[in-house]
């Protein structure tokens, strides 16, 4: 090792999905909304006003602020905004949690958790889920440094009842609890109802997913005022412009078509139980997934040679080389014309 690499703080990085750079290629591997934003938010972004670019953004974000607080009937001073639930999840670490015991989140979950335990040198400990993937709420029953889990989870794609939910806040109110509702959109129970009762509730969500904004770059949080304004200090003593003009403008912008945002919704969950019935008719076996996706594994074929095959094919699909999960298959719910394509490949394939 150089002299100078001594003192470089050294982590190992978060791996995001494959982004293949061409056309004809069908994606199913990083969970993006098949659909595009709507015919009003379009006209929006040909309204926009380019002029305002030269100056800097407002540090406040407070016109998105603003919608999203509308939107869910909440005050301004409960919502906090970043660039992507990613960055929103990284300010949450570096405010919240500061203890020396451990953050719990479950050891099959969303993979930057412990990338950013690492990078902040937060401890953290992972109960492992169950035999069926699913979170046991008794383990986060512990003393610990606070809490996240996603609702549903990823990869996995299972949702937990709002009453399991309940359980971990009611054993934890001397922490942060963090919920990850970045699929909750497609079929899971939101904890937002719980906001009221819990002011160490943390709520994350995105417009990556369902409302079909992953360019874009928006993230938020919902929470009591106490907890946004822990966050907006640190947010400030980070960086005052981290949400751009464009995105500032477009986000609120795209809350105000709710017609449409329910309507590719249903398209996609219609898509996810028709795809479903196919993979199972195909020796495929999976948890009920809540989310845009379904975490499937095969009979007899391994996940790995799917994976190689598939993309081989230009039908991208996500595999991970985790222990437990690495018989599996994380598969995007694209268009129904997109899944189509997939079953007629997989039916040539394992029944040539």
């Amino acid at each position: 090792m150089r002299s100078w690499e001594k003192n470089i703080r050294k982590v190992t990085p978060y791996t995001p999905g494959e982004q293949p750079q061409r056309d004809g290629i069908i994606k199913l591997n990083t969970n993006e909304n098949p659909y595009p934003p709507s015919q009003k938010f379009m006209q929006k972004l040909k309204e926009m006003q380019g002029g305002s670019l030269r100056l800097y953004p407002d540090p406040a974000a407070k016109t998105l602020v603003d919608a999203l607080a509308a939107y869910h009937g909440l005050l301004p001073e409960q919502v906090f905004v970043g660039v992507g639930s990613d960055d929103v999840l990284a300010m949450s670490f570096l405010t919240f949690f500061q203890s020396s015991k451990p953050v719990l989140f479950p050891d099959i979950t969303y993979s930057f958790y412990d990338v950013w335990a690492e990078l902040f040198q937060i401890p953290y400990e992972r109960p492992p889920l169950a035999e069926d993937f699913t979170i046991v709420p008794g383990d986060y029953f512990r003393d610990n440094g606070g809490v996240i889990f996603p609702n549903p989870n990823a990869p996995t794609g299972i949702a937990m009842e709002l009453e399991a939910v309940r359980e971990i806040l009611e054993h934890n109110q001397d922490v942060v609890v963090i919920v990850d509702e970045a699929y909750v959109d497609f079929g899971a129970d939101s904890a937002l109802p719980l906001i009221k009762e819990y002011e160490n509730l943390l709520l994350v969500r995105t417009f990556s997913k369902s409302r079909s904004l992953a360019g874009l770059r928006i993230g938020y949080a919902i929470g009591s005022p106490a907890l946004i304004r822990y966050l907006n200090d640190v947010k400030f003593s980070f960086n005052s412009y981290t949400m751009n003009q464009p995105s500032i403008y477009l986000g609120a912008a795209a809350m105000e078509d709710e017609e449409y945002f329910q309507g590719t919704l249903r398209k996609i969950v219609d898509t996810r139980e028709w795809a479903k019935k196919e993979l199972l008719a195909l020796g495929f076996t999976f948890h009920d997934s809540k989310a845009n996706f379904i975490f499937a594994r095969h009979e007899t074929c391994a996940a790995e040679e799917l994976y190689d095959a598939l993309r081989k094919a230009d039908i991208y699909v996500r595999h991970f080389q985790q222990e437990r999960i690495r018989d599996y298959l994380r598969i995007t719910v694209g268009t129904r014309e997109e899944m189509e394509v997939l079953i007629r490949f997989l039916k040539k394939y394992l029944r040539p």
